[in-house]
């Protein structure tokens, strides 16, 4: 995303192993999230990723501080962002997605961890 012109920045609070199918859970919404950003946020915007495990829990947020219409932040609940739902879902996770106050957007996602 950066090589295509998002700059972005990426905060993670935790790092241990997840289950392979959280994981690539996460990495869908990252790049969904991300994918969003770089073509609706519009020129100038940046992007963050934050990461944060917990013990019980796992939190993903992808925002931007673009300065889309209201027509095109409207137009992001596309497909892609259909599929994070039901990946989100299918992980007992609760997910949001939309304007951020003071402008941009966002997907945040939080999925529980069952206990090592």
């Amino acid at each position: 995303m950066r090589e295509a012109g998002l700059p972005i920045e990426l905060e993670v609070e935790g790092a241990s192993a997840v289950p392979a199918g959280l994981d690539l859970a996460a990495y869908r919404l990252v790049q969904e999230g991300l994918t969003n950003s770089l073509r609706h946020a519009g020129p100038g915007a940046r992007a963050r990723v934050s990461v944060r495990q917990a013990p019980r829990e796992l939190t993903l947020l992808v925002e931007d501080d673009g300065k889309g219409s209201s027509a095109e932040q409207a137009d992001r609940t596309g497909h892609g962002l259909v599929g994070i739902r039901e990946r989100v879902a299918l992980y007992g996770g609760i997910l949001r997605v939309g304007p951020r106050s003071g402008g941009g957007f966002e997907v945040r996602a939080t999925f529980p961890l069952k206990d090592g």
